[in-house]
């Protein structure tokens, strides 16, 4: 895989994961709203880890959910920092490898 090929795969990948994250947020905050069953915290951070945290970060700004919750936002932060992380070292491994 080129390096191209490569930074285009993950930002698709981020790309996507954020509009699912964001329709999840906002499905979460509907069903807060209306009093129906939520979705449960754990898989929100999952899914911000899997790199849709630019999405559920938007939704967190726009829609003002989960903006009260101070555990929330601290283990988001932890998941946001986790997540680059992971993709900075792949990359860095990546593109160690592809110069090699």
């Amino acid at each position: 895989m080129t390096p191209g090929l490569f930074y285009r795969v993950v930002l698709l990948l981020y790309f996507s994961a954020s509009v699912l994250a964001f329709l999840v947020f906002a499905f979460d905050k509907q069903a807060a709203i209306h009093g129906r069953r939520r979705i449960p915290e754990a898989r929100l951070h999952l899914l911000s880890l899997l790199g849709g945290w630019p999405g559920a970060w938007l939704a967190q700004l726009l829609l003002r959910h989960k903006t009260q919750k101070r555990r929330f936002r601290v283990l988001f932060l932890g998941v946001v920092i986790l997540n680059c992380l992971a993709v900075g070292t792949i990359a860095f491994f990546f593109a160690k490898a592809t110069l090699a």
